[in-house]
């Protein structure tokens, strides 16, 4: 019989049949570069300022554009404000849409928005509407929005402009005070109930106290992103300290072919959280037509103005 000393200890007998790995080391921390590339692959922006190409050629449709853009807002300002060449331009924009029907939706509401995000589509929303092509009519305000359009730019304040804006809010037409002056801006922010949008904002113009005048709004400012993204990210950081993180938003790229990765790489090391991030990308432009949107439907039963 076998010595029971002959027996391998312990440790040995269990290196025999494999000893226990180690677990291994988790991995590095990704740096704001890649934070900043997956939340805009899962958060796409919201532009609210698209132009029109200058040529529409076959061979480029559709227009060049940020791979991280979700939806757009296309611009119907002419140079004449007339309103059969804002007709013309809005033509233009649907047929713009309609021949890249792979890249490009048309959408009316926030949840088709949404809806054409998932389809793997940009959505193109239609606006906004110069203020001179209004004609002074609400009639015509009413025709903009039957046709799909769902902004009109607000750059001067009148007896008609109060109704005019009460009108929009009735229907479901947001308001955009881009290029309006600060009087104007005060008048229409005392008038709307729905959430204004400065689809151009420009907000190293803009005090504080009428920053602080567009955060009690639920007003989105919607930002240029230059070629310097500290720049950006400093008049961004304007608009979150005086108006508040709801009240972020995008505008467009002075150069589509950088992206939005640096910008939100900047503002990951200044130390924005991502909901904010979510908020600036398309979350507080989205909040703003739901909500203006909600607004139309309880005040169908009011009279139309005449």
């Amino acid at each position: 019989m076998a010595d029971l000393d002959d027996h391998p200890p312990f440790s040995a007998a269990s290196g025999a049949v494999g000893a226990l790995e180690p677990p291994e080391p988790p991995p590095p921390p990704l740096d704001e570069t890649a934070r900043a590339r997956a939340i805009l692959a899962a958060q796409p922006v919201i532009e609210g300022h698209a132009e029109l190409p200058g040529l529409l050629d076959p061979e480029d449709l559709p227009p060049a554009r940020a791979e991280e853009a979700g939806a757009q807002f296309w611009s119907l300002r002419v140079e004449s404000d007339d309103v059969i060449d804002t007709l013309r331009r809005l033509d233009t924009v649907r047929a713009l849409v309609a021949a890249c029907p792979e890249d490009l939706r048309l959408a009316h509401t926030a949840s088709e928005m949404v809806h054409a995000r998932n389809c793997g589509r940009v959505a193109a929303l239609l606006g906004p509407v110069s203020w001179t092509a209004i004609g002074g009519s609400a009639a015509t305000l009413r025709a903009y929005h039957a046709l799909g359009v769902r902004a009109v730019n607000l750059t001067r304040f009148d007896r008609f402009a109060r109704e005019a804006v009460r009108e929009m809010n009735r229907i479901g037409l947001a308001v955009d005070l881009s290029g309006a002056d600060q009087d104007t801006v005060r008048k229409v922010l005392a008038v709307t109930r729905a959430p204004a949008l400065l689809t151009r904002a420009a907000p190293d113009a803009l005090p504080d106290d009428l920053l602080r005048l567009l955060g009690e709004n639920g007003a989105v400012c919607m930002v240029a992103v230059g070629d310097d993204p500290g720049a950006t990210a400093d008049l961004l950081d304007r608009v979150r300290d005086g108006a508040g993180p709801a009240s972020t938003g995008l505008s467009h790229l002075t150069a589509p072919a950088a992206g939005y990765v640096p910008l939100f790489a900047e503002l990951l090391r200044r130390g924005w959280p991502a909901r904010d991030l979510v908020g600036l990308a398309h979350g507080n432009a989205t909040r703003a037509l739901r909500e203006t949107e909600f607004l139309s439907r309880t005040n169908r039963i009011r009279p139309v103005a005449a």
